[in-house]
């Protein structure tokens, strides 16, 4: 029976192993405990891998793969269907993928050509010109994902970065990233700097600017935003430059945090993670804040503002 279960998992098919070793079909289940287990997995099909590779084989989670159908929407492919949605993934990002997986990720997201009537709840507000010259007046929010060593298993960053001075004012780490759990980092966020506090200017408290990934344009980040009186708009796709400041920050934890170390396990990135946003909020020197950190440059100019010849215009 030892010899039957170890061939069992190692793949061989069932009823030929009970033949060869003229054990029981129904008495290798019995002590195994697992034919509901079997004919569960039967009904369920082949499990979604929730990747796609490239074809220089690094793998994509299926997460990244909604931002760029995303993208491709908002921009030139606002009238694609899913197949020319598959070949745009091809194109721009080099996706071995295909239309029936492509389908399935739109349906996810509403983005199907016959589901696109009306207006939506939330308008879209594209970005404007603005002068920073003190704290909390713009953040700008992204998504960054990372892996673990060996496995198909992914972990997301998503942080908020204040313009100003460029602290991280807040970030979260997990399995996942939904509209739910960032609205969770930012919400505490707001709580943390006294926001909610602050006296609305033009009817909102801070501006936050993103891409147009699913997380941003769903419902429950717009509600979050009118809630609070937050002014959120939108990059044009691709023109990451105009959040030039977290992509900034992002290639700075790719190449200090994600290329130096192999992670074995979620635990183990979530907590390089931390220690790199501790690291880089409070002991960063940075050269465009006069060899200050972060932290120390928001406490020098937090009252005062940045110098006149210091303003940003973005």
């Amino acid at each position: 029976m030892d010899e039957v279960r170890l061939w069992a998992k190692e793949g061989f098919h069932i009823t030929k192993l009970s033949k060869v070793t003229g054990v029981n079909r129904s008495l290798y289940y019995y002590h195994n405990g697992i034919e509901e287990a079997f004919t569960a997995e039967e009904k369920r099909g082949r499990p979604i891998p929730g990747y796609s590779k490239t074809n220089t084989g690094e793998m994509i989670p299926d997460e990244q793969i909604e931002e760029y159908l995303m993208e491709a929407i908002e921009g030139d492919g606002e009238n694609y269907g899913v197949k020319n949605l598959t070949q745009f993934l091809k194109d721009h990002h080099d996706l071995i993928i295909n239309h029936k997986k492509v389908a399935r990720l739109c349906r996810k997201l509403g983005i199907l050509l016959p589901q696109r009537t009306g207006n939506p709840k939330y308008p879209k507000r594209l970005v404007r010109k603005r002068f920073i010259t003190a704290p909390n007046q713009l953040w700008q929010l992204d998504i960054k994902y990372g892996s673990i060593s060996g496995s198909r298993r992914f972990f997301f960053v998503a942080c908020a970065i204040d313009v100003f001075a460029r602290a991280i004012v807040g970030y979260y780490r997990g399995p996942r990233c939904t509209a739910k759990d960032i609205t969770g980092m930012l919400n505490e966020a707001i709580i943390r700097r006294e926001l909610q506090e602050i006296e609305e200017i033009d009817g909102h408290c801070i501006v936050i600017r993103t891409d147009n990934g699913p997380q941003f344009v769903s419902n429950h980040f717009g509600g979050f935003c009118e809630e609070n009186m937050v002014f959120h708009e939108r990059i044009p796709p691709r023109s990451p430059n105009y959040n030039a400041y977290i992509e900034s920050f992002f290639s700075i934890l790719e190449r200090d945090v994600f290329r130096r170390n192999e992670f074995e396990h979620f635990e183990e990135a979530y907590y390089e993670i931390d220690d790199f946003m501790e690291f880089y909020n409070y002991r960063r020197y940075h050269g465009s804040l006069g060899r200050m950190s972060p932290v120390k440059f928001n406490e020098k100019y937090k009252d005062i503002g940045f110098p006149e010849e210091m303003a940003l215009s973005l």
